[in-house]
């Protein structure tokens, strides 16, 4: 009778409380993204990861996501290739687990400028004649995020000298961009999508030049986590990365949900989202070769203070990637 007892119960828990049973053992993860246009699809993640509970939290910049990695306030964030070197350079401990989605960059000028898009010559006549009058030419972008650091890149393959030709202006959040470029402040502005695309459809800016001709191409979005929360939570780093290679494969075939996430996320229109992601490439490959480039790159520029080379490529685990997607790390920008 009690063994009956007891079978009995144990098939009673798995018909009406198995499910919560499976729930109280899934891994909780928090995720941290920051309010891009390819950085907002991280939002959907909580809904797609199977066997484990994300939690999403977005950031308005990368800097903070970073931020909040390294204070152990989340454990898995979406950041950038530049974020992670200069993590490595500051010797936190941060693990790459995959890409995201790539992109996302575009220098745009004042109107008054009336330069020419993709001229360099015309740009660099331009700068030599602020030089030349003392006069700098005012170039603005949020310090240290990936459009700074690829603008900052392609200036420099073109002889310009972003630190002593031109004139930064630091301005943290880009959502402040277009109103900097309308009021006069700035004559050039490298900005993130889905901004970009704001300034330039309400005519505040042109296009200019979308500055991939440098170290980073168009790399953009890394995944990282730390080593403690590999240690501890493997199951739920892997749902995550899992869950992002399934959502770059639903986004390649279908951007509807994209361009819903935006709106619905940074209130700009629908046709604002639409053309953003014009510029933007999801991509779960984690790019060995060009994150050494782009750690070459920072240091050219002083981004950072030493060669992190050894570190970048020491902390890419592929084997999240592999598992997710059946392929090997030579396959996935090994």
């Amino acid at each position: 009778m009690r063994t009956s007892l007891r079978l009995g119960l144990v098939v009673m828990a798995a018909m009406f409380g198995g499910g919560d049973f499976a729930n109280a053992q899934a891994p909780k993860i928090k995720l941290g993204y920051a309010k891009c246009a390819h950085c907002l699809p991280m939002s959907l993640i909580s809904g797609m990861a199977k066997g484990v509970e994300v939690e999403a939290t977005g950031f308005n910049s990368g800097n903070d996501v970073l931020t909040a990695l390294i204070s152990k306030s989340i454990d898995v964030a979406q950041v950038t290739y530049l974020h992670y070197i200069t993590a490595l350079d500051k010797g936190f401990d941060v693990v790459a687990v995959s890409g995201q989605i790539n992109g996302g960059s575009e220098c745009l000028s004042s109107t008054k400028l009336n330069l020419p898009p993709d001229d360099w010559t015309a740009f660099k006549a331009i700068v030599a004649k602020g030089k030349s009058d003392g006069q700098l030419l005012k170039v603005a972008a949020s310090r240290g995020n990936a459009q700074d650091i690829h603008m900052r890149g392609a200036f420099l393959k073109q002889g310009v000298d972003p630190n002593k030709d031109v004139q930064f202006i630091n301005i943290p959040n880009p959502s402040d961009h277009l109103a900097a470029l309308q009021r006069g402040e700035v004559d050039m502005i490298c900005s993130v999508e889905p901004f970009a695309s704001q300034i330039r459809l309400a005519g505040a800016g042109k296009h200019f030049v979308l500055p991939y001709d440098q170290a980073a191409g168009n790399l953009t979005n890394l995944i990282v986590t730390r080593s403690d929360v590999i240690a501890s939570q493997r199951a739920g780093v892997q749902g995550v990365v899992s869950a992002v290679v399934e959502l770059d494969n639903k986004l390649i075939a279908d951007k509807t949900p994209w361009i819903e996430v935006i709106n619905k996320l940074t209130g700009l229109d629908k046709s604002v989202a639409t053309e953003a992601l014009k510029n933007a490439s999801p991509d779960p490959a984690i790019h060995r070769s060009q994150t050494l480039a782009i750690a070459a790159m920072m240091r050219d520029l002083k981004y950072i203070q030493k060669d992190v080379s050894a570190e970048a490529e020491k902390n890419m685990d592929y084997s999240f990637l592999e598992k997710a997607t059946g392929k090997a790390k030579n396959d996935l920008g090994y």
